[in-house]
């Protein structure tokens, strides 16, 4: 896993064999980051990283300048390798919570430039994820929300979808 832009550009980060995440690979990631700078400036830019796993978008985040950055995971194990790379990169702006995704976009109130969700692909409630960001209103007026997932599904009929884009086996859905 490998930070790709910003203060930490090239850092390698190399998680724990027991950690079960399927980090987005750095040539999607890239690809992603890529066309994010059409949509966003970074150093103005509030995120929220839901299933956040190893924490490879947040920190991406962070180095491209975010000011505020929250990460949702439930796994404690990935939380822990999260915050071990906060402590490693003296990260101050990455907040990490411990919650159902489902759950914490009910209970937090707060609204967010930038959404990112790399759910499992076999997530039961994966096409659930686009209505619960916008009935709970976590994403600001002019922010965009981007849904990995894998080739199954398709949210080209969502009333909020505005791109499709793929690296290999990664696809990415936009919404505003």
């Amino acid at each position: 896993m490998r930070i790709i832009s910003g203060k930490f550009k090239g850092r390698r980060l190399t998680p724990p064999t027991n950690i079960t995440a399927r980090p987005t690979t750095d040539f999607a990631k890239e690809g992603l980051f890529n066309v994010l700078t059409n949509y966003l400036d970074f150093e103005d830019t509030t995120v929220l990283d839901l299933f956040a796993g190893t924490g490879s978008i947040s920190l991406e985040c962070v180095s491209r300048g975010c000011p505020h950055v929250t990460a949702v995971e439930m796994s404690e194990q990935h939380i822990g390798f999260i915050k071990k790379t906060i402590d490693y990169l003296k990260v101050d702006n990455l907040r990490v919570y411990r919650s159902d995704v489902f759950r914490f976009l009910t209970t937090n109130h707060e609204a967010f430039d930038f959404i990112f969700a790399d759910p499992p692909y076999q997530l039961e409630t994966i096409t659930e994820l686009p209505n619960a960001i916008f009935q709970h209103k976590r994403l600001k007026s002019d922010g965009v929300f981007v849904l990995e997932h894998g080739s199954k599904h398709s949210f080209e009929t969502h009333p909020h979808f505005i791109e499709h884009r793929h690296y290999g086996n990664v696809h990415f859905s936009f919404f505003q």
